[in-house]
């Protein structure tokens, strides 16, 4: 390589080190608020910083004109009910000037670059019943959130939230999303008692604990977490789905005082065995798919069970899946893909299942049986 090579590399990436330098400084500032010093801890994930390659950066020819934040809603009129930004890079809720709208209801700004939602203190508390920050920077939840006390929907999925705050006071919410942030421990919604859908999936979440008082809860979701049991979901008596999904879980336990349940997703864990279902008489979905099940058990007396996605484990009997789901009057659909009654009998298979199991039968691995 040339001398004048070697002297405009370095020179590029002395440059690089500056821009690098004062992105990172800037989005520090823009991030920060006093009531967010808290959450400011060291991540311990220790994420690395996205690589960046040194090149040419080439000019656009046809630059997408995005309206500056301050101008997006400086047309609407100041009675509307439901603002809708979607995906417009906004990074500032102070620019859009919120206190204008004092009869607003719904306000979205999913898919944006915010990150704080300090100014929402100027939205109206007695109008407002839905709040959604879908895929934005937000990594706190700041306490100008509590005056929104007739929120019913709130929606902070695929964030960077640490801590579950700030909302105790939000007691008419009926949906709460939380999918994708960085929660670790379920804390803070005593209070919500009229909770109906609560989605936690995606988190770092170890234990299922704290909703002793969600008794109208109906669907909970803890997909993709750390938990290893199920424990802590006695008082839900309401609840009609349960998904967690992708976790650690071994065994079936802990579901007795369900008897409302309806949807039970099970899939990606590592249990080794169907059971403790007895009082589960009103499931009518069941995914056991890629745990570590040999054999076919306890599910004969779910009389109401229309799916049952068993694909990916170690089931080799057709006798087993006679007897137990055989006579199942409403089954609809099964997945039996990726066990060895499948992957040892790939010509028979299809066939085999249909004379084993009941008339209603309308669904093999996606497939549906032609008569």
């Amino acid at each position: 390589m040339s001398k004048e090579a070697i002297e405009k590399e370095s020179s590029t990436s002395a440059v690089d080190e500056q821009l690098q330098e004062l992105a990172v400084s800037e989005e520090h500032v823009l991030s920060h608020t006093e009531d967010e010093e808290e959450d400011e801890e060291h991540d311990s994930d220790n994420e690395p910083l996205p690589v960046e390659y040194p090149g040419t950066v080439l000019p656009d020819e046809h630059p997408e004109e995005i309206e500056a934040d301050q101008d997006l809603t400086t047309g609407l009129d100041p009675d509307i009910d439901y603002i809708d930004l979607i995906h417009l890079k906004i990074g500032s809720l102070e620019d859009l000037h919120l206190e204008r709208f004092q009869k607003l209801e719904s306000l979205c700004l999913r898919q944006n670059l915010l990150p704080s939602i300090t100014e929402i203190k100027s939205l109206p508390a007695e109008t407002m019943e839905e709040l959604d920050f879908y895929d934005n920077r937000i990594n706190h939840i700041s306490s100008s959130i509590k005056h929104l006390v007739n929120l019913k929907n709130l929606d902070f999925s695929f964030n960077k939230i640490k801590n579950i705050k700030n909302i105790e006071t939000l007691t008419k919410l009926e949906n709460l999303y939380f999918v994708q942030n960085k929660i670790k421990e379920i804390k803070n919604l005593e209070t919500l008692t009229k909770l109906k859908n609560l989605e936690l999936g995606g988190n770092k979440i170890e234990q299922i604990e704290n909703l002793d008082a969600l008794v109208n809860l109906e669907q909970l979701w803890l997909g993709k977490n750390k938990i290893h049991k199920f424990q802590n979901l006695s008082s839900l008596v309401n609840l009609r789905v349960l998904s967690i999904q992708s976790n650690r879980i071994v065994k079936i336990e802990g579901l007795d005082n369900l008897v409302n349940l309806e949807e039970l997703y099970l899939s990606h864990n590592g249990i080794e065995k169907i059971e403790n279902l007895e009082h589960n008489t009103k499931l009518s979905v069941l995914d056991v798919t890629s745990n570590k099940l040999t054999k076919l058990e306890n599910l004969s007396h779910l009389s109401k069970l229309t799916d049952f996605w068993c694909s990916y484990n170690q089931i080799s009997s057709f006798d087993e899946i006679a007897k137990e789901l055989g006579k199942l009057p409403e089954l609809d659909t099964v997945y039996f893909e990726g066990n060895p009654v499948q992957t040892q009998n790939q010509t028979a298979y299809r066939r085999k299942l249909k004379l084993n199991l009941g008339p209603s039968l309308a669904k093999i691995d996606a497939t549906y049986i032609h008569n």
